[in-house]
């Protein structure tokens, strides 16, 4: 919606230029000319060209601009805007006394030239002053920090804001990881979240209710614990659903976006943007299992095909062994032969020692522990 609004002030802008622009053509110009009311029209036509084409020009440096603030550390955004901030106020402090100067009409000219040229100029300078000094200037405030040392050189990244999905809320682990410290940076709860809760809570639905409430105390635990860092973003984006305004505001705000929604981080994957799958992050901090690893492992259950039996690792993994139907509700010692790693989880191979090398038998492991 801003850019059709940006070229239509560019054009129209333009086309008033070239129409009154006919005013200010020397008199003996004027009076050559035998039609004035056409040459005005010619005028606005091409002033409101070459005003198409610098509306072009400034929607592509301001997607340029955006998407530099967006990555931009804040220390070096804020130090160049104070920079620039400076530049223009020592160019307009010089230019102050050229403005007051009586000039004849035919240098008249002169007066936004100068203004132009020197805006452009000091503005430059201070923003590029700003970006060579500007962190040397966080350290006089801050010496005795680290991480404002590492920030200000560049070494060490800020944290990217953490945007909450519905999903992570409801499962409740991401309580867990904001008490181990694994999360950093500040997190974000969209108002299109909030508003799901809160029609998830008031639902017939008991399951749907239960899950509403369970993700709205959760928010109000996370906030008495963590006061400030947790941020409500109270913007509605237009869209489709809760996912479509998630990520509406992780392109905005440049954050992380995390999910345990399978469907939600492919599609945020697909629009380069950051994302976080909870459930891959569960899955790639399990202890992993080599062959040749011994297990001791109670059978609680059939396996699908003949003589396998079935048991649960402590994280949750399911083990499906061979040979082990008769041992149900017993705990057998289990040697790990193969392992495979698939889209869906991970597959590992075991046979049950006490009944010798058997056919190898799978093991899946789901998405989340059980």
């Amino acid at each position: 919606m801003v850019d059709p609004i940006i070229l239509l002030l560019f054009l129209i802008s333009g086309a008033a230029t070239g129409w009154l622009g006919v005013d200010l053509l020397p008199e003996n110009l004027l009076i050559e000319v035998t039609n004035l009311e056409g040459l005005r029209w010619v005028l606005g036509g091409f002033g409101a060209f070459f005003g198409l084409l610098a509306g072009f020009f400034f929607q592509l440096l301001r997607r340029r601009l955006m998407r530099q603030v967006r990555s931009m550390p804040t220390d070096l955004l804020v130090s160049r805007a104070v920079g620039l901030i400076l530049g223009l106020l020592v160019a307009n402090l010089l230019l102050a006394p050229i403005l007051l100067l009586p000039l004849p009409w035919e240098v008249i000219f002169v007066k936004p030239l100068a203004a132009v040229l020197s805006n452009v100029f000091f503005g430059v300078l201070g923003y590029n002053l700003a970006e060579v000094h500007g962190r040397t200037l966080l350290r006089l405030f801050n010496p005795s920090s680290t991480e404002a040392l590492l920030v200000a050189e560049g070494v060490l990244q800020p944290a990217t804001a953490k945007i909450l999905d519905t999903s992570v809320i409801i499962d409740g682990r991401i309580r867990g990881l904001l008490e181990s410290g694994l999360l950093e940076g500040q997190v974000i709860v969209a108002q299109a979240v909030i508003d799901e809760l809160q029609q998830l809570a008031d639902s017939g639905n008991a399951e749907k209710r239960g899950k509403g409430r369970r993700g709205l105390n959760l928010l109000a635990a996370l906030r008495e614990t963590y006061g400030r860092r947790l941020v409500v973003n109270s913007t509605r984006y237009e869209g489709n659903g809760a996912d479509d305004k998630l990520l509406k505001l992780t392109a905005d705000t440049g954050g992380t976006l995390l999910t345990a929604d399978y469907n939600l981080a492919k599609v945020a994957e697909v629009q380069a943007l950051k994302v976080m799958n909870l459930s891959a992050l569960v899955i790639a901090l399990r202890p992993e299992v080599q062959p040749g690893d011994a297990l001791q492992l109670k059978i609680v259950r059939e396996g699908k095909e003949a003589n396998q039996g079935v048991g649960y690792l402590e994280d949750g993994t399911m083990v499906v062994v061979e040979s082990a139907r008769a041992r149900i509700g017993q705990r057998l010692p289990v040697t790990v032969t193969g392992a495979l790693q698939t889209p869906a989880g991970r597959m590992v191979f075991a046979r049950c020692d006490q009944e010798g090398p058997k056919q190898p038998a799978q093991v899946q492991q789901s998405a989340g522990p059980r």
